[in-house]
């Protein structure tokens, strides 16, 4: 059964960006399911099936790109954004190689975090279509 709202998970060791993030996405008419750890999320994404990862890379334990890095061996082309206050060098260059959707740093504009996570949801959706769009009538 397909959902009415997309389902973006967020994780942040911040929990006032968490909170923050779940107002900002809930206003826009999505749902948000919150993680302060990136392997709280790495051990649920299988049962929560997310639409897209807003992902922060400073957290203790699994950081950002571990958690990418999880994410992508587990095979569940789930786009991520990434949002981080802290860009070290080549951060953003790693992120977007590794396949993050978008990168963006803290504090980012509302509007902008949005099209962000929209524009990821939009391309997944496009590209799920593509392969059944492709295969033609069966005889």
């Amino acid at each position: 059964m397909e959902r009415k709202r997309p389902l973006i998970a967020v994780v942040d060791d911040d929990e006032s960006v968490r909170r923050a993030l779940e107002r900002v996405l809930r206003a826009a008419g999505m749902d948000a399911e919150t993680y302060s750890r990136g392997a709280d999320l790495v051990a649920d994404v299988a049962r929560l099936d997310p639409d897209c990862v807003v992902l922060d890379l400073q957290m203790p334990g699994l950081d950002g790109f571990e958690t990418q890095a999880r994410l992508t061996e587990a095979s569940c082309g789930i786009p991520i954004v990434v949002l981080t206050a802290h860009e070290g060098e080549g951060a953003s260059d790693r992120a977007i190689r590794a396949g993050a959707a978008a990168f963006l740093q803290k504090p980012v504009d509302s509007r902008i975090l949005l099209d962000a996570v929209i524009t990821a949801i939009e391309r997944r959706k496009r590209a799920a279509d593509r392969p059944a769009a492709s295969e033609g009538p069966t005889r």
